[in-house]
């Protein structure tokens, strides 16, 4: 399948979009795809990479600290492995905390409106298990992303185009570095994706 060429905000005589990576994988130090993609946008000088495991020790996260995070960035990435069709725990907890009323939504609740929201994600089973009627499954990518679509049109986000790794647990390193140079190049590009 041809991927459409992603345009570089320097070639378009755009600033980049500040985005802001929130990594969220339990055991980071044992990961082979999340710990790749993480490090293959890492050095991107718009970017910034914020692995939140290590950000809440104690179960709870400096709520100020992350809210700032997200008012200093464009774009917001969700990176994480596709857990029991679910974001990981760790990630769940971030949400719960960070995105609160009045921040977030609800009365004077606009700090995120406009912005973008990016999930890259990895499955471990194959693209085709996620097909409507699939026996396993039984839904699609868009179906199972239906939570994080409300979530992100609760604060006022767009939800781009989910980048998605399946088959994460079979897939050659070969794959797996041309996908992370797409991922790469999604967050080189103005953030209008």
């Amino acid at each position: 399948m041809n991927q459409p060429s992603l345009l570089s905000a320097t070639s378009a005589g755009l600033p980049p979009s500040r985005t802001l990576v929130v990594v969220a994988h339990p055991d980071l130090a044992s990961s082979r795809i999340t710990a790749r993609l993480a490090e293959a946008v890492s050095d991107l000088p718009h970017v910034t990479v914020h692995k939140i495991s290590p950000a809440c020790p104690d179960g709870r996260f400096d709520i100020a600290r992350e809210q700032q995070l997200l008012r200093d960035h464009d774009r917001i990435v969700w990176q994480f492995p596709w857990y029991w069709y679910s974001v990981p725990a760790v990630l769940k907890a971030w949400i719960d905390q960070v995105l609160t009323h009045g921040f977030a939504y609800g009365g004077s609740g606009f700090a995120l409106r406009g912005k973008t929201l990016q999930v890259v994600t990895s499955t471990g089973g194959p693209e085709d298990s996620y097909a409507a009627g699939d026996p396993t499954s039984r839904f699609t990518m868009a179906q199972l992303l239906a939570p994080l679509d409300a979530t992100a049109r609760l604060v006022g986000m767009r939800l781009a185009e989910p980048l998605v790794l399946h088959g994460a647990r079979t897939v050659s390193d070969k794959d797996l570095a041309v996908h992370a140079k797409r991922y790469r190049e999604l967050l080189g590009s103005t953030g209008s994706v």
